[in-house]
């Protein structure tokens, strides 16, 4: 029986809910690879337009323990700032991860990261991916808060 693995990540931000959405989520794959090259090298389409039911794949830099990795979004919702995909790593089906961001009083936000999943092998993948996506929410951070008027 293959076991089970998740964590949750709750990063506080001082950049608005749908900013952060929409430079974490609708547009990571062409952020990546200049804000973090090390986790992702490169990124495609493989289908769909970036809705429910696309695909896309990104090559993973020195930091990341695969090569490829495929994103198939299976819910969002840009007005609600909240999506489900999984992401399969080198052809294996390895997590599932749930995305919420919600506005906080001061207007900044809170991402609420859940992400599951199945397997032995995926333990040590799982605790460096919470590593990756922790990085990942604060260097979009700074990269939004440096530069104002990207995703308003």
């Amino acid at each position: 029986m293959a076991s089970t693995n998740s964590w949750t990540l709750e990063p506080e931000s001082q950049v608005s809910a749908p900013r952060k959405f929409r430079a974490c989520v609708m547009d990571w794959h062409t952020l990546a690879p200049k804000l973090a090259p090390h986790i992702i090298d490169s990124a495609h389409h493989v289908e769909g337009d970036g809705g429910t039911g696309s695909v896309r794949q990104y090559n993973c830099g020195s930091a990341v323990p695969f090569n490829t990795m495929k994103k198939k979004v299976e819910f969002l919702d840009v007005d609600k700032c909240e999506c489900k995909y999984t992401i399969e790593c080198d052809g294996i089906e390895m997590s599932t991860w749930n995305i919420k961001m919600k506005p906080t009083a001061n207007g900044g936000s809170v991402a609420k990261v859940e992400c599951t999943s199945k397997g032995v092998q995926a333990k040590d993948m799982m605790l460096k991916a919470k590593d990756s996506a922790a990085e990942m929410f604060k260097t979009v951070e700074a990269y939004l808060i440096a530069n104002p008027d990207a995703y308003n």
